[in-house]
């Protein structure tokens, strides 16, 4: 086993379900081994601090009070990219600062930009392993926060429905997901959503509408007291027409992205202007007894944002037990001479790893997939294509991983 007296932690990027237990992951583990662990609190902020600061012992005490099943994380994070700091000496003050504390290796979680640094610190000699964590399901390996943050969409999609269908509105769920709709597939799967739009599919306002408009309909027809919704999942990286991102262009952070929002809005208002143009509504809305000349003659749409609910709150028990899983892999790979690589998970005594660099490439949803769902209905706003199944013999070994 390689000489590693001294792990350090860090936790990077966004927050969300799991960082806990891979911290708990990792000195649980490096305790067992007679090895120190200690947190460096936000993030790479921190790190670069380093030299400053005094960085937090994990004993067993003290990790006894880390809550695996509570999202967030004890360290704390910032949004700092280490090659943009404006110090030409930022890398030496960086190893001077895990030299003062007798730090030999780092274990980091975070996601594409935590991974990032990650390889720049690999490529300054620093020795780092990285814990794949981004709720956004973009990297190659599955990532801790990723299940936890469905679920959080799936519930509060699910419980929306219910103002939805008192006040016979039509909901735009506007999701997290970066430039992926991964969060924004299986969630609004979870939730049975009507609709699902993601950035892998250009939408097509004319079959959203008129899917809204036909599923819409239908429901209000059946039902004994005139209610009905439809609900829309919208993923936050969704471009407009003219193919541009919806951002907050007053800021911009450290990695050079733009707050992403608006996207909600811009489809309520694509469905509102062809509803207002469809003298179908007054027929029908007449004939179910709920047209009011001046004050009911359209069904209203308001849009959602569940923004950083779906970081927040509890961590579901599959990232429980992938972030243990992934942190402690991370320390034994540290241990036994194996770093610069991300983790890419444990089954049974099979630790698997890739380069970070490799690992840190964004995966978008797969389409071939989502044709499955439009079979059953979903509208993804495009004309639906027919699934084309290839039927396959498991052969070998099972993967478990999400």
């Amino acid at each position: 086993m390689a000489e590693i007296k001294k792990l350090g932690i860090i936790t990077s990027g966004g927050d969300c379900g799991g960082l806990n237990a891979v911290i708990a992951g990792v000195a649980r583990t490096a305790l067992n081994f007679n090895i120190e662990a200690c947190l460096i609190p936000n993030g790479y902020a921190g790190l670069y601090n380093l030299i400053d600061l005094e960085p937090l012992t994990l004993d067993s005490h003290k990790v006894d009070r880390i809550h695996s099943s509570v999202a967030g994380s004890e360290a704390g994070h910032s949004r700092v990219k280490i090659s943009k700091i404006k110090d030409e000496n930022k890398y030496d003050k960086i190893q001077a600062g895990l030299t003062k504390h007798k730090i030999d290796g780092l274990i980091i979680a975070g996601g594409d930009d935590t991974g990032s640094v990650v390889v720049d610190l690999i490529e300054h000699g620093i020795k780092c392993n990285h814990v794949p964590k981004t709720m956004d399901l973009d990297l190659q390996t599955y990532s801790v926060g990723g299940d936890s943050t469905i679920n959080r969409i799936s519930t509060f999609t699910h419980e929306l429905w219910t103002t939805g269908i008192t006040h016979n509105r039509a909901l735009v769920i506007e999701v997290f997901g970066r430039y992926s709709g991964h969060t924004a597939l299986r969630g609004g799967l979870g939730a049975d959503a009507d609709c699902i739009l993601i950035p892998e599919i250009e939408v097509d306002y004319d079959v959203l509408y008129e899917h809204f408009k036909k599923t819409y309909i239908r429901r209000l027809k059946a039902s004994d007291v005139k209610g009905s919704t439809y609900i829309i999942v919208a993923a936050e990286g969704l471009k407009n027409k003219d193919g541009k991102l919806f951002t907050d262009e007053t800021s911009t952070d450290s990695f050079g992205h733009q707050r992403l929002t608006g996207v909600g809005q811009y489809i309520r208002r694509q469905l509102e202007h062809k509803m207002k143009d469809d003298s179908d509504w007054d027929v029908v809305l007449s004939e179910e007894g709920i047209f009011v000349e001046g004050l009911y003659t359209r069904p209203e749409i308001r849009e959602a944002q569940l923004g950083h609910l779906v970081r927040t709150g509890y961590t579901s028990a599959y990232d429980v037990t992938f972030g243990k899983k992934a942190g402690a892999a991370a320390a034994m790979l540290m241990m036994n001479g194996i770093n610069g690589v991300t983790v890419v998970g444990v089954e049974a005594d099979d630790v698997t790893y890739m380069e970070t660099r490799d690992a840190i490439k964004q995966r978008n949803v797969e389409l071939e997939e989502v044709s499955l769902y439009e079979n059953m209905g979903v509208c993804f706003g495009r004309v639906p294509l027919p699934y084309q199944p290839n039927f396959k013999l498991q052969d070998g070994k099972i993967h478990r991983y999400m």
